[in-house]
């Protein structure tokens, strides 16, 4: 067997047995939930049915790790604006890593901040959302838009984190 022959050997056989370690190592890893469809229709449901009982019509969004729309729901009801105040306010507080109220009297009170509301055109420094962490992870944000007061979004948006089992209700 010729020197180069047999280094081609050796390094296909050194690729697969690197391949073969580290798929035999994630196999042992932890399957974990975390953001699935199911879970997300669920507390999108719930958060709909808690303004419901407090006499809100609403709509709620949740959006991915990568802000991208996971659910959107309208309640029978619900103003046409609730849809794009939801799925912002969603982005918003995945995207910054925090509840939206708290970014938008951080811009009042520094006025420094207030680049942050034209960041682009997806935020929505307006309180009812909240990022979703599960594992100690921002997995997605939860919006809810629609409630008369910024107080009552986010009694909604709670209520479905719980559903969520995220790590923070962030509750007020």
């Amino acid at each position: 067997m010729t020197t180069k022959l047999r280094k081609i050997i050796i390094g296909i056989l050194s690729l697969s047995i690197c391949l073969l370690s580290s798929l035999i190592w994630a196999k042992d890893l932890p399957v974990q939930q975390g953001l699935t469809l199911d879970l997300s229709i669920k507390a999108a449901m719930v958060a709909i049915q808690q303004c419901k009982d407090d006499g809100f019509t609403v709509s709620v969004a949740i959006v991915d790790q990568s802000g991208l729309l996971k659910v959107q729901l309208k309640a029978d009801g619900a103003g046409p604006h609730t849809l794009d105040s939801s799925r912002r306010k969603a982005y918003t507080a995945n995207s910054l890593r925090g509840p939206t109220q708290q970014f938008a009297e951080l811009t009042v009170k520094n006025p420094e901040l207030q680049g942050l509301a034209r960041m682009n055109e997806h935020i929505l420094l307006l309180g009812g959302g909240f990022p979703i962490k599960m594992g100690g992870e921002v997995v997605g944000g939860i919006g809810v838009g629609g409630a008369p007061g910024i107080k009552f979004d986010e009694v909604c948006a709670s209520a479905a984190l719980k559903v969520l089992n995220a790590d923070d209700t962030f509750e007020k």
